[in-house]
């Protein structure tokens, strides 16, 4: 996950609640529900809340971070709806209506879910693991293969891409700072598909 900084509620949804002080989530319209999947878009550079793999207006969806069965009176609370893939059995589709204790809107987030080079994801809290386990986000290839296969392909590309051979890692701590500072860095509003998966990798190479 990476640490998602909620903005200001876009103006169409603020407006609808002003006409509607009884509505709730489900009474939105398509022009609604695209402006807050629109905003959320930006404000996570475009990436899935949840797993970080690349997302755009048509192949994501609005997710309530507390869902909408636990919390209904947070329904149209914009802090509490982020964009997720739709990728079946995780995410959004594995969320549904259970508790999630670490999520993407707590700036722990960013270390207490350690990433392996294989692709593999570990909660270093039992929080942390919680919240993997309800998300399906790959702590073993029996959970979900297809995203572990995924995520290492992708961030290997990444990897490459920066200089820096997977496979067998470098002791250069002054670069391995500096392609994180580069995988950081948004271009045209948007970040590589799984770069906050790559930063916490080189950021455990740094640790160890």
């Amino acid at each position: 996950m990476r640490k998602i900084n909620k903005g200001i509620e876009p103006i169409k949804l603020t407006d609808w609640k002003t006409s509607n002080p009884a509505g709730t989530y489900n009474d939105l319209s398509h022009i609604e529900r695209q402006a807050i999947r629109l905003d959320c878009l930006k404000e996570q550079f475009y990436l899935c809340a949840y797993c970080c793999q690349s997302i755009n207006e048509h192949n994501c969806m609005n997710e309530h971070v507390e869902a909408k069965d636990i919390a209904p009176h947070r329904s149209l609370d914009f802090s509490n709806i982020v964009a997720s893939c739709k990728s079946n059995r995780q995410c959004d589709d594995a969320h549904d209506s259970q508790p999630l204790p670490l999520t993407p809107l707590i700036a722990a987030c960013e270390t207490e879910l350690k990433f392996k080079i294989s692709g593999r994801v570990e909660g270093l809290t039992q929080r942390a693991k919680e919240s993997i386990r309800v998300l399906n986000l790959g702590d073993t290839f029996q959970n979900n293969k297809s995203l572990i296969e995924k995520r290492k392909q992708l961030s290997h590309a990444l990897l490459f891409t920066n200089g820096i051979d997977p496979t067998k890692g470098i002791d250069d701590d002054e670069l391995i700072e500096m392609v994180i500072n580069d995988i950081k860095i948004p271009q045209a509003g948007k970040l590589n598909g799984f770069s906050p998966v790559v930063v916490n990798i080189l950021e455990g190479w740094l640790a160890s």
